[in-house]
């Protein structure tokens, strides 16, 4: 089993590992060239956009700049945005559903990292320091919106139509169609009709 293989299966993996490095960097340069585009060549910053992310749903768009460990291990349905500073930890999964909005400094974090000190770093039997890690996979679903802010770790499914408000770190599953934020982040309330602002279109 390859340490890619590993990693999204959520087992213990090395990203020292060459094939991992090299997919690191080639993310980040990506990155680079996107948050370094002038914005006026939408063109290019499409390019860019469409090469980091083989699962780009038509009609979303990400403000730059962007933060990202592969991209490719992210699935983005339609119609979805990102405001400044988005942050994805792709080494598990993370799979983003349709019409989802992420207010700025947003953090999408899949790597976990063992509690016991001595696991978290090891020398091998060469002498190199391996520092060991594994993942868990995020789930975001349709027609959610995270405030600016909001992080979002490891193992977390999000149901359809929530909102996450700002600052919030979430550590646990949200139930679809919520109010919930806080350090952690905590249920408020359900939504319902009687937050209906607008006229139906």
């Amino acid at each position: 089993m390859t340490e890619q293989e590993k990693m999204l299966s959520g087992l213990q993996y090395d990203p020292g590992d060459p094939e991992l490095t090299a997919m690191r960097r080639k993310a980040r340069d990506l990155c680079f060239r996107f948050n370094n585009t002038h914005p006026g060549n939408f063109e290019e910053m499409t390019r860019l956009l469409e090469e980091l992310f083989p699962y780009f749903g038509e009609g979303s768009w990400f403000q730059p700049p962007i933060r990202l460990d592969y991209g490719c291990f992210l699935r983005i349905g339609k119609n979805t945005s990102a405001n400044y500073n988005f942050t994805a930890l792709d080494c598990g999964w993370i799979i983003i559903g349709d019409n989802v909005l992420f207010g700025p400094n947003c953090t999408l974090a899949a790597p976990m990292h063992p509690l016991h000190p001595q696991e978290r770093t090891q020398i091998s039997s060469e002498g190199s320091v391996l520092q060991p890690e594994y993942s868990k996979p995020i789930h975001i679903g349709n027609d959610c919106w995270l405030a600016a802010n909001v992080t979002v770790c490891g193992g977390v499914t999000i149901g359809d139509g929530c909102v996450i408000g700002a600052g919030s770190v979430v550590t646990h599953d949200i139930p679809a169609y919520s109010l919930a934020a806080g350090v952690p982040c905590r249920l408020i309330r359900e939504i319902t009709d009687k937050d209906r602002i607008m006229p139906i279109l």
